[in-house]
């Protein structure tokens, strides 16, 4: 895909969505942090039933390790991986208090040094919480790179270096939520809605979809 189309997809998403936002729903860096580990293999909506309840009363790396794994595991009961989540969550509450001061850093090999934070989860993180201009390769923003043609690879890696690499600078801090939201609402996995999609005859999937109406007429 050549530069001067690429940048006209992510003008049509900034221009469809000038701010856009995650979908998780937190007030401070450590509730993202938490937020984002329970996500893992999860919806948003579940991590957002399960933490507004739990951050009313525990919202901060002390009152999580007072807590404690399994009064923790009863409020993300609904979640999967509910019980390595909890290990992990506390863990990586203890760790914030003995190392950090009870900050979240702000480093991506620091986040990735606390239980249950990979690469994706230490993106995120900068990206939503501190402004970093990172990128957070998801399924959805992997298939959208490679069936688009934006920035295709073999991995998750290889689509974020090629993301940071090929995407215009003006575009890049909000870049993977624009893609997260586009492949989670637009270019989705089973059959994408191309027939409503702002960058169709942008992309170059060559399996595009037709509208209902288009089918009946052919």
């Amino acid at each position: 895909m050549n530069p001067h189309k690429r940048r006209q997809i992510f003008a049509r998403f900034r221009a469809a969505n000038p701010e856009p936002k995650t979908e998780l729903v937190f007030r401070t860096p450590f509730e993202l942090l938490v937020a984002v580990v329970l996500s893992a293999q999860a919806t948003d909506k579940s991590v957002n039933l399960a933490t507004g309840k739990l951050f009313k009363e525990f919202d901060t790396p002390q009152a999580i390790s007072k807590l404690g794994v399994t009064k923790l595991e009863a409020f993300i009961r609904t979640i999967g991986l509910y019980r390595t989540k909890a290990k992990n969550v506390v863990a990586l509450s203890e760790i914030l208090l003995k190392e950090h001061g009870g900050e979240v850093p702000q480093t991506r090999a620091q986040l990735e040094n606390l239980p249950g934070v990979g690469r994706k989860t230490a993106n995120v993180v900068l990206n939503v919480a501190f402004g970093e201009p990172t990128m957070a390769v998801d399924t959805h923003i992997f298939r959208v790179a490679n069936r688009t043609g934006v920035a295709p690879g073999k991995d998750p890696l290889e689509v974020e270096l090629k993301l940071l690499k090929f995407v215009p600078a003006e575009f890049m801090q909000h870049a993977h939520h624009w893609l997260i939201l586009h492949g989670r609402y637009t270019c989705v996995a089973r059959t994408p809605k191309c027939p409503e999609c702002p960058i169709q005859e942008l992309c170059d999937y060559r399996g595009k979809t037709k509208s209902w109406a288009s089918r009946r007429a052919d």
